[in-house]
């Protein structure tokens, strides 16, 4: 089955691989028996769907999870295997769209306005003046 990332990317089969083994934690007698974890395996490097500037850019914003190209998501939530398959490609999916998607738009800094400096200052001085009523009068008694 082809995962679609968008509408512009989808990724065919041939180019995903599985593997399925065993899932750790609680599940009765039946998880000692069944392959329900999933791993999903996606060779970035040498996918033919890619433009050049896509892979670049997938390469470089997810480098620190590829392991020679290739990206793998794992899936063992659900006690099946097929939901885990789903799973796991919902993640994969979610991983490339974030990689592929444009930059945020750079921030101008800002300064404040005079006016913003003004009611700052005021605010200040109301507390302060606050807190010097709340003072013992000074005096001699």
């Amino acid at each position: 089955m082809d995962l679609e990332v968008s509408s512009a990317l989808t990724i065919p089969a041939r180019e995903l691989g599985w593997r399925f083994s065993r899932s750790s934690g609680p599940g009765g007698q039946h998880v000692n028996t069944s392959d329900s974890r999933v791993e999903l395996s996606w060779n970035i490097a040498e996918s033919a769907v890619l433009s050049d500037d896509q892979r670049q850019r997938l390469l470089l914003r997810l480098g620190h999870r590829l392991v020679a190209g290739v990206i793998t998501v794992t899936a063992s939530e659900q006690r099946s295997q097929l939901r885990n398959r789903e799973t796991a490609l919902a993640k994969l999916a979610e991983l490339v769209a974030v990689g592929l998607a444009p930059d945020a738009p750079h921030r101008r800094p800002t300064k404040p306005t005079t006016g913003s400096k003004r009611r700052r200052l005021a605010a200040k001085g109301q507390r302060s003046a606050t807190k010097q009523q709340r003072q013992r009068p000074s005096g001699d008694y």
